[in-house]
């Protein structure tokens, strides 16, 4: 990456004995939505408190616009941050909440009003810029504090779960809403979750942590059809990878996986003798070989022409497949 307008050297966070963020290295495009995705304790809010400025690193270096804040202060920083939690102030109405980064700067009074006139609309509240929090719905809280974050036109936007507080439907627009601010004002954004369908459909990249240690970074589709490691293959996709630990048997010339009674013939170049061989399988890597194959595209099961859906008989570059055939299983 030739600008990033992120860069991340080896960085390293320890609370005693623990460590929660170790030797992360990783850099963020100009525009990009970058998830973190990680389990609970995986230390993905602890690598955006690092970036914030809210937590000081062990080691390591951070560099955001070309300048290295490794030792710059929170305040100084080029980067607002969401919280999970919204931390409105009750006492002030929407249009004060949004303003008061501002107001602490001291900027002037017109500007405030304009800066914080444009923030309402964007996250679509204007109108109700005098209401206090008490009176918002849940995901009108959201867009407050999404609107205050973003009024001082940070650099980079920095993003804690945000959606976590929402229930399920509301959750789903509000993602939608999440990206249609982040496209319209093109900052760079770090969107901490656990949920791997926020940071898969919402991600440009998404960054997978585990114990603190950058597991994979990738595109989402990559994350999925090509796992750099076991655990990134079990923990993404839902229902998760299929794994199984296979032994090689057969001849020489010949051999085949072994996975308790059933038999894989190897393809050609799968033939390196190992003793063991791991095999993962997604449900939609089960093709069904009697499937027919239509000149329009459709594909559709002997028995009554039924609509396959989704179609199995496309695989990505560089996929595999088990089918089967009358009872008999075959590596592809």
């Amino acid at each position: 990456m030739t600008d990033p307008i992120v860069r991340v050297e080896g960085l390293s966070k320890r609370f005693g004995a623990v460590t929660a963020v170790d030797r992360v290295s990783l850099e963020v495009a100009r525009g990009e939505f970058f998830a973190l995705l990680g389990a609970s304790g995986c230390g993905k809010t602890t690598l955006l408190r690092l970036l914030a400025g809210l937590e000081t690193p062990d080691a390591g270096r951070l560099v955001i616009d070309g300048q290295d804040m490794t030792s710059v202060p929170a305040h100084l920083r080029p980067v607002n941050m969401m919280f999970q939690s919204y931390a409105l102030f009750p006492h002030m109405d929407v249009a004060d909440n949004v303003g008061y980064g501002l107001r602490r700067e001291g900027t002037p009074r017109a500007e405030i009003a304009a800066r914080v006139g444009e923030a309402l609309a964007l996250v679509r509240l204007d109108g109700l810029e005098r209401r206090k929090p008490a009176q918002l719905s849940g995901g009108q809280r959201q867009r407050v504090a999404m609107g205050r974050a973003l009024v001082r036109e940070p650099a980079v936007f920095l993003m804690d779960e945000p959606l976590s507080n929402l229930d399920a439907n509301l959750r789903v627009q509000m993602r939608s809403e999440v990206l249609r601010v982040q496209r319209r004002l093109g900052v760079a954004t770090l969107y901490v979750t656990h949920d791997q369908t926020e940071a898969m459909t919402m991600g440009d990249r998404v960054a997978v942590l585990r114990n603190g240690m950058l597991q994979q970074l990738a595109a989402p589709q990559d994350l999925y059809e090509s796992p750099a490691n076991l655990f990134v293959a079990s923990f993404i996709g839902s229902p998760p990878m299929n794994l199984y630990e296979g032994a090689i048997a057969g001849s020489t010339d010949e051999p085949v996986l072994a996975l308790g009674s059933q038999r894989l013939a190897l393809p050609a170049d799968l033939r390196e003798r190992r003793p063991e061989i791991p095999l993962h399988v997604r449900q939609r890597h089960v093709h069904d070989a009697d499937v027919d194959h239509f000149e329009n595209g459709a594909e559709r099961h002997r028995e009554g022409d039924r609509p396959l859906d989704p179609p199995l008989g496309r695989r990505a570059p560089g996929e595999r497949r088990i089918e089967l055939h009358g009872g008999e299983a075959h590596l592809r």
